[in-house]
C-alpha cells in the first residue's frame, strides 16, 4: 500500500478491516464480470477465501498488499488481527502460506539485519564492521545450498512465511486493474473521497478480456516485463513473449510496446541485427525511426536513407516528421551527398521582457505572467492546462465511452487505450458528436455543465487545479470556436505527443474578446520539440502565439 494511502486510512478509517472489505469487493467484481473466464484454481481461491476466519483473511490481504512474498512474523503486527501466528494457522493448513520456506542466501540477506547475520553465522573480528553486502559476499565464499531458516540459523527468534498464492493474487490483480502498476490502495483513496473517478457503465460486450487466452496472454506479458526489468537475456525474453493477438486490439498494442522495449534492450547491448528484426516486426509507434537509426549504426546508409525518405514523404505524425528531418542531413553526408537543409519552422512573434529582479525567480513563468498582466489584459499561468481542460470537458462523454478494453474497474482516471493509435478511431462517432457542437454555441453549455457536474473527477485532460470559473469564462468569451476546433483536432490526432508542449501563459483582452498564448523562455532556455510543433501549428492556423524571452 502507498504510504500516503496507509496514513490516510489509519487516520480516517472507522473500519479496521476496510482493506479486507475492499479485497472482497474486488473478488466479487471479478467473479461477476469474468466468471466464465476464470480457471478452476482462481474460482477455488475465491470460494475458499470467503470461508477463512476473518483474522486469517485479513492477514492474507495484508501480505498480498506488501512487496515480495517473504515475511517475518515480527513484521506482521497489526492490532486488528492480533497474533500473526494464530491468524496464519488456517492459511498454513490449506497451503497458501509456507511456514518453513526454503531460502537462498540472497533471500536471507534481505530478511535479516546485519547484526542478525553476524549472530547467525558466528562472525567476529574485523569483518563485523563490514557492510551487509560485504558480509554476504564473505558468507557466500563457502557456497551453501538453499535451506529453511532453522537450518541457516537454529536460534532464530523469528519465523519466516512465504506467500504461496502470491502469483495467483498478482494475476487476479492484473485482471481487475488491467495493468500491474495500480495496487489495492486505490480502493482506500477512493473510499476516503481523496480520489474521485468517473463511473463508466459496462456489460459483457465492453469487458476487456473475451477469452481465457486473453487473460493468459496478459499475464504472460506481465511476467515478460518483469523479466525485462531484472535481466537482459534476450533469447529468454523472446521465448516468453506471447504471439500476436489478432482478436484483441488493446492487448496487441501492449504486446507491441513490450516488443519495442526488448528491441531497445538489444540496442543497449549492441546487438543491432536482432534489434533491427524486432523493430521491423513490432510496428509500435517510433519503431520506424529506430530502424533508420539501427541501419545507420550498421553502416547500411543507403537502406537508412531510403527508409528515411519514405518517412519524410508519409510521416506517421508531426513528431516523426520532425525527427526524421533532423536525421536527414546527417544521413546524406554519410551517403556522400550534399546535405539538403531542412525547412525551418514557420516564424512566430518574439518579444523581450526584463524583470526587475536580482536573481532568477522560483517560477519564471509565474513571474512573467505577473509582469505582463494588466487590469484590462489579465494573464493566467496555464501551460498545458487550459486547452486540454476545455477539450476534456467538451469531449467528456467520448473519452469515458464504454469501449471494450478501455475500462477495467471503477478506479480509472483514463481509458486504458488512451495513447493507442486506434484511440480516436474506436470512438470516432462519439468524438464527432462532441466536436460538432463547435459549429454552434452548444459547446459553451456542454463545457460549463461538465465543469460543474464533473468537478474533481479524475480525467486525463482536465486540470482541476488550473481551471477556475474566472479562467473558464474568459476562455469561452475570448477563444474563437475555430481555434478551439483546430487545437482539439490536433490533440486528438496524437494524444501522447500533442497533449503537452502548449505555451505557458494566456493573456486575455475581455473587452475586445481576443487573446494570445505566450511561451516563456529564460536565458539559455531552448524550445522543446513539442513546443516548436505547437508554435508552428499556431502560426499555420492563425492562432496568436508568441515567445517571450525573459531576462532579469
Amino acid at each position: 500500500m502507498h504510504r500516503a494511502a496507509h496514513y490516510a486510512s489509519s487516520m480516517l478509517h472507522p473500519r479496521p478491516f476496510y482493506y479486507l472489505e475492499n479485497f472482497c469487493t474486488a473478488l466479487a467484481w471479478l467473479r461477476q464480470r469474468y466468471e466464465d473466464l476464470l480457471n478452476e484454481t482462481e474460482h477455488a481461491f475465491i470460494a475458499r477465501f470467503q470461508e477463512l476466519p476473518r483474522e486469517s483473511a485479513a492477514l492474507l490481504v495484508r501480505m498480498i498488499g506488501r512487496k515480495g512474498d517473504l515475511f517475518r512474523t515480527s513484521k506482521l503486527g497489526y492490532s486488528e488481527i492480533g497474533c500473526p501466528a494464530a491468524a496464519a494457522a488456517a492459511l498454513i493448513e490449506i497451503g497458501w502460506v509456507d511456514h518453513r520456506p526454503i531460502l537462498t542466501l540472497a533471500e536471507l540477506g534481505r530478511l535479516l539485519r546485519t547484526s542478525e547475520l553476524q549472530r547467525a553465522f558466528n562472525i567476529c573480528g574485523s569483518i563485523c564492521r563490514a557492510r551487509k553486502s560485504e558480509l554476504l559476499r564473505h558468507i557466500g565464499a563457502d557456497p551453501a545450498p538453499p535451506r529453511a531458516l532453522a537450518d541457516w540459523w537454529p536460534g532464530a527468534p523469528d519465523v519466516i512465511y512465504r506467500l504461496a498464492v502470491k502469483p495467483l493474487c498478482e494475476r487476479l490483480r492484473g485482471v481487475f486493474f488491467g495493468n500491474f502498476d495500480q495496487d489495492w490502495s486505490q480502493f482506500v483513496l477512493a473510499d476516503l473521497g481523496i480520489f474521485k473517478y468517473e463511473k463508466v457503465p459496462y456489460d459483457t460486450a465492453t469487458r476487456a478480456f473475451h477469452s481465457r487466452a486473453h487473460i493468459d496472454t496478459f499475464n504472460a506479458l506481465f511476467l515478460c516485463r518483469q523479466q525485462l526489468e531484472e535481466s537482459d537475456d534476450i533469447d529468454g525474453l523472446l521465448r516468453m513473449l506471447p504471439p500476436s493477438v489478432a482478436d484483441n486490439e488493446w492487448l496487441e498494442d501492449r504486446r507491441r510496446k513490450l516488443q519495442f522495449r526488448i528491441g531497445q534492450c538489444c540496442e543497449r547491448k549492441g546487438d543491432f541485427v536482432r534489434a533491427l528484426d524486432i523493430y521491423r516486426e513490432c510496428g509500435y509507434a517510433g519503431a520506424r525511426l529506430r530502424v533508420v537509426r539501427v541501419l545507420e549504426r550498421l553502416e547500411r546508409i543507403t537502406d537508412a536513407l531510403q527508409l528515411a525518405a519514405r518517412i519524410r514523404e508519409q510521416p506517421a505524425d508531426e513528431a516523426e516528421a520532425q525527427q526524421v528531418c533532423r536525421m536527414w542531413p546527417r544521413l546524406q553526408r554519410k551517403a556522400g551527398s550534399t546535405p539538403q537543409r531542412s525547412r525551418a519552422p514557420h516564424g512566430w512573434p518574439t518579444f523581450k521582457l526584463v524583470l526587475p529582479l536580482a536573481a532568477r525567480p522560483a517560477c519564471l513563468e509565474q513571474a512573467t505572467g505577473q509582469a505582463l498582466s494588466q487590469p484590462e489584459a489579465p494573464v493566467h499561468y496555464v501551460e498545458n492546462g487550459l486547452l486540454n481542460s476545455l477539450f476534456g470537458l467538451l469531449c467528456w462523454e467520448a473519452i469515458f465511452a464504454p469501449i471494450a478494453g478501455a475500462f477495467f474497474h471503477e478506479f480509472q482516471a483514463a481509458p486504458a487505450d488512451l495513447h493507442a493509435a486506434a484511440f480516436h478511431g474506436r470512438r470516432a462517432a462519439q468524438f464527432a458528436a462532441c466536436l460538432q457542437q463547435l459549429d454552434s454555441d452548444d459547446y459553451r453549455h456542454t463545457i460549463r455543465r461538465n465543469f460543474e457536474q464533473k468537478a474533481g473527477i479524475h480525467s486525463p485532460f482536465v486540470f482541476w487545479g488550473v481551471m477556475s470559473q474566472v479562467l473558464l469564462s474568459r476562455a469561452l468569451d475570448c477563444l474563437p470556436r475555430e481555434h478551439l476546433k483546430a487545437c482539439f483536432g490536433r490533440i486528438l490526432a496524437n494524444i501522447r505527443a500533442n497533449a503537452s508542449g502548449l505555451p505557458d501563459l494566456v493573456q486575455f483582452w475581455p473587452a475586445q474578446r481576443r487573446y494570445r498564448l505566450i511561451e516563456v523562455k529564460g536565458p539559455g532556455d531552448r524550445l522543446a520539440d513539442n513546443q516548436i510543433r505547437w508554435l508552428t501549428f499556431c502560426v499555420a492556423h492563425g492562432i496568436p502565439a508568441s515567445v517571450c524571452q525573459v531576462s532579469w
